[in-house]
């Protein structure tokens, strides 16, 4: 089969690998976020496509056989996209999602469905780990109040609009120790973050809960 997956998570790239090895012929498609993203087996596309129409039209143009949305489970505008392409141009269609991570014990949690909530529910000279895109990081700039160690994978293209903080570029660290070290050298009271799911960003979560840490909780 000719198959699109639209990407930009693990499971995304490691689903292409399996297919291809499988000898279908597949492209992944992605968003463009990161500046370097990791080698995808197969062949790959970054950008946009204009919408569900433009999708449509690519997916006919280029004669697909099936479309797979394996994207971020925070990307409903593309995945809504994606749906109305495939009911437009009647093709296979499949969607995965990373299941959510589930609250364990010694989990504070603090859920919210909004980083507007998430804004509003920060302490008074809370010192916040944020564990956002650049994208999200606007919502947080009247809390002057709050210092924020935000962690981003690029270096922003613009200066953060966030009058007290901190960058810290690259990816979080799988080893849920240094995650903690990196908390506790910033002082760090609060982490806000989405509940992507996934392993990938997970031990921040099981450090906060070793330090006992609330987590700001966005969830799905």
């Amino acid at each position: 089969m000719k198959i699109l997956i639209l990407g930009g998570i693990k499971e995304a790239a490691d689903l292409a690998a399996r297919l291809v090895e499988e000898s279908h012929d597949v492209t992944s498609s992605l968003a463009g976020r990161t500046k370097e993203p990791k080698p995808i087996v197969g062949d790959v596309r970054v950008g946009g496509f204009g919408g569900a129409e433009g999708l449509a039209e690519y997916l006919t143009a280029h004669l697909f056989d099936k479309l797979i949305d394996a994207t971020h489970p925070f990307a409903t505008q593309i995945s809504a996209n994606a749906k109305l392409a495939a009911e437009t141009t009647g093709i296979e269609f499949e969607v995965i999602t990373r299941p959510p991570w589930q609250k364990q014990e010694g989990d504070h949690w603090i859920d919210i469905s909004t980083l507007e909530e998430a804004r509003d529910v920060l302490e008074p000279n809370a010192r916040v780990l944020l564990a956002l895109g650049s994208q999200y990081i606007d919502v947080f700039q009247t809390r002057a109040d709050i210092f924020f160690l935000v962690r981003m994978v690029d270096q922003p293209e613009q200066p953060l609009p966030l009058p007290n903080h901190e960058l810290l570029l690259g990816k979080p660290s799988p080893d849920w120790h240094k995650e903690a070290e990196t908390l506790k050298a910033h002082s760090i009271t609060h982490v806000v973050c989405r509940n992507s799911g996934g392993s990938g960003a997970y031990a921040k979560i099981e450090a906060a809960r070793a330090l006992r840490i609330p987590v700001v909780m966005v969830q799905r």
